[in-house]
């Protein structure tokens, strides 16, 4: 079997959300033996553990997976990137920021010392594939997030009450104030509606929203960070999935609701019209337009709601890890 180091934030220990490297990394174990970092919360920490993992192990590893992101972790794919160029080791940056083509345009020269080396490109969004091609990066090979799909129910829910589901990290980026100002507009149109938002704190943002509902006088309910069992279990109480996120790529949120029965309504941003057809598998909208998501909710009636909900859930059965796993062992095999 082959060895794999996988770098990148496994930081769901210290209340942050669970993200790829602990999910795949462990998938990976199927088919090569993995080493994974950090889990340390400390960011230099955090980085002298990466670059700790890829030196102890560097005669012995025969690729490095490194998790890649558009903000501050862009700087740890950038010195873990060159410390494999240092030791002649194979990595492969997944392509996770959805606005990594910042980077490409803002720190160009950076970005060149990172994919220009690499052995292969990973995007798990076709959005992020044609964004690397439109710079000249023809070699890019598109591997999905995946799901377990038996491990999500699905069932077409009514929408008597509009129960609102928001989740996700609370950060500016994902604009989470977008959610209260939804509701609030659907109880200002007399609409029974109520909104659910999980996630733990990331950057002040969810201080900013409670304070926001509590100077709407919005009943809102925070639940902070939650297992994935506990909001999977949770979703059976909710009829609608709302995305409001400015900058995205393909979020597991919304791959799992489509895969739950849950109709999405989301911002037409980033990879989300790679992942969602509009009027097909989900509703798409602009972007910090409260009017247009609220008369997308609306819009779902029970025929529309019943063939979007139907081709999402079929659309998502192909994020399935049994159809992903081959394309993992063909890259490292």
């Amino acid at each position: 079997m082959k060895n794999v180091l996988y770098i990148g934030n496994a930081l769901s220990n210290k209340g942050k959300s669970i993200t790829s490297i602990e999910i795949l990394g462990k998938q990976l174990n199927e088919i090569c033996v993995v080493k994974t970092a950090s889990s340390y919360n400390n960011k230099l920490l955090r980085l002298i553990d990466m670059c700790k993992l890829v030196l102890v192990n560097r005669t012995n590893t025969d690729f490095v997976i490194i998790d890649t992101y558009s903000t501050f972790n862009f700087y740890y794919a950038l010195i873990i990137s060159q410390l494999c160029r240092i030791l002649k080791l194979k990595y492969i940056p997944i392509l996770r920021g959805g606005n990594l083509e910042s980077r490409l345009k803002h720190s160009s020269k950076l970005s060149h010392l990172i994919f220009d080396n690499a052995y292969k490109l990973v995007a798990p969004s076709h959005f992020l594939k044609s964004v690397f091609e439109s710079y000249n990066y023809k070699d890019v090979l598109y591997i999905p997030n995946n799901i377990e799909i038996d491990n999500y129910d699905f069932y077409s829910r009514s929408i008597d009450c509009i129960k609102l589901l928001w989740v996700r990290s609370f950060s500016s980026i994902y604009n989470p104030e977008l959610a209260i100002l939804v509701l609030e507009k659907l109880l200002e149109k007399n609409y029974n509606a109520q909104l659910t938002m999980v996630g733990p704190e990331v950057d002040g943002s969810l201080k900013k929203v409670k304070d926001l509902a509590e100077s709407k006088q919005l009943q809102v309910n925070f639940t902070g960070k939650l297992s994935k069992v506990e909001w999977l279990a949770l979703s059976k109480d909710s009829n609608v999935f709302i995305n409001t996120t400015n900058f995205d790529n393909t979020p597991v949120s919304v791959i799992e609701a489509m895969a739950l029965g849950l109709p999405i309504v989301s911002t037409n941003v980033g990879g989300l019209p790679f992942l969602i057809t509009n009027n097909v598998d989900g509703l798409l909208v602009e972007p910090n337009n409260v009017d247009a998501m609220v008369d997308a909710i609306i819009k779902l009636d029970e025929k529309n709601r019943s063939e979007l909900v139907n081709n999402a859930r079929l659309k998502v059965e192909n994020f399935d890890w049994s159809v992903i796993k081959p394309k993992w062992e063909t890259l490292l095999s």
